[in-house]
Parts: structure tokens; sequence; C-alpha cells
């Protein structure tokens, strides 16, 4: 494998890189390939490790390469399509099989939620935890947020904490009449538990979905989702009309 120097250009030496290494990866490496370590890669472009790192992560962040614990960097697959919404005003649970129920647990939520659920900070709540796989891997973690006033009628189970309660919550929940559904999408971090449960390495970019319920004037429930940013493709209405690519969001018309 030769040298080869980069051009001098205006814009940041590592977004050039970025845009060189892209090129390879298409050129070169094919899918699950794992990338040469660090030092050859800098060595390779002329650049320094914290140059190449940066570029690294930004290709990271946009899907083009994974990093998977005890392999290293490898290029990725092609993201999946992941529906997360549609046109239909339904409760969790009632049309999304894709999920499944891991846990439920009563308990405070944190401060944020317990202000947008305008409960009591003090005040417990069902926090119904959801896990998605798509082709055998996985690729959300949701935790729902259900105050004990949105499902008055729920039954007193021996399982409070388990999955058997987390799908009595949900079912209970779609027995009210809910008015709208308002969904956000923004990109962070992964936390540590996050990352455990999506396979990937704490830090790494992920896409947060905040769906919130409501019924009768309030918030009746509240959904933040995890997403892997660097395998999904999040997908907005029943035609799909908002596309979270690549190169970026992308219209289309309904």
């Amino acid at each position: 494998m030769g040298t080869t120097q980069l051009e001098s250009v205006p814009e940041p030496k590592y977004w050039h890189l970025r845009t060189v290494l892209s090129e390879a990866l298409d050129s070169e490496f094919s899918v699950g390939e794992i990338l040469p370590n660090e030092r050859d890669l800098a060595a390779r472009f002329g650049v320094a490790r914290a140059t190449l790192r940066q570029a690294l992560e930004q290709l990271e962040l946009e899907g083009r390469l994974q990093r998977r614990r005890g392999v290293g960097t490898t290029v990725a697959p092609p993201r999946v399509g992941v529906a997360v919404g549609s046109g239909q005003q339904v409760w969790p649970g009632a049309d999304d099989e894709a999920w499944e129920a891991a846990g439920c647990d009563l308990a405070a939520p944190p401060a944020a939620v317990a202000d947008a659920l305008g409960t009591g900070r003090d005040e417990p709540v069902h926090t119904v935890r959801r896990s998605r796989v798509t082709h055998g891997q996985p690729v959300a973690a949701e935790l729902l947020y259900v105050p004990p006033a949105s499902v008055p009628g729920l039954p007193a189970i021996d399982a409070p904490a388990g999955p058997a309660r987390a799908r009595a919550v949900l079912r209970e929940l779609q027995r009210g009449a809910l008015e709208r559904r308002e969904n956000a999408v923004e990109l962070g971090s992964a936390g540590t538990d996050d990352a455990k449960e999506l396979d990937r390495l704490p830090g790494a970019p992920v896409l947060v979905v905040t769906t919130r319920y409501l019924a009768e004037g309030r918030t009746a429930a509240l959904s933040v989702a995890t997403y892997r940013a660097d395998t999904c493709r999040l997908t907005f209405g029943d035609q799909g009309d908002v596309e979270i690519h690549h190169d970026g969001p992308e219209t289309r018309a309904s």
C-alpha cells in the first residue's frame, strides 16, 4: 500500500481526508472488511493521527463505518430503513410489532420527563422498556413513560417489573382516546446503557426520537427512543415523507 499525499485545500484537512477515505471505501473495501490500523492509515495519507480520527469519526457519524468491540473499524452495510411514525394517530404498541417489550418499572422519572408529563418530580410513573431488532441486529431501545393517571384500569399482576407488566401497561394505555402525537428528532451520543443495548461503544452517534402522546389536553405518555445513527434511515409518515440518508435529510411529497 503506497503513500497518498493530500492536496492543499481551503477546507478543513480532516474533511478533505473524509472525502478521500470515502472514495477509498467505495473502491478498495467491501462491507464488513476491517480497515488498517490508525498508524498505517495516517502514514498512507500523510496526516496526523488526530486528523485521521476526526475523519473516521465523521464517516462513522455518516454510517459509512462501524466501530465494533474486539474487532476494530469495519465498513458498514447500507442503512436499514426503519419506520418510526405513520399518518395514523395510534398509541405505542397498537401498530408497531417490531418492538419487543422487555420490562416495566414504577419509579420517579428524570426531572425533564416529569416536567414534560406535568407530574411531580418525585411522583412515580410506569417506565416501559422496549427494544427493536431489524434483520437480526439491534437498532433501537426505547423508554416509554406513562403516568398512572393514563392507565387508571391497570390491573395488579404478579409480575410488577417484567415484560408481562409492560404489555399490560400498553394494553391499558390503548383504551384511551388519543388526540395526536408529536415527534422530534435530534442527534445524540450513546450513554453506557444505550451502548450496551445497541451493541455500540459509549459515545457512538445515535438518533433520539422523542414522541409525545396527547390526550384530553395533556401529555398522556412520553417515548424516548434511541436509534443507531450508523445503521438506521428513519422514515416518517405512511409514504415516507422524510428520510434521513447518508447525505442528510431529504423531503418527499406525500
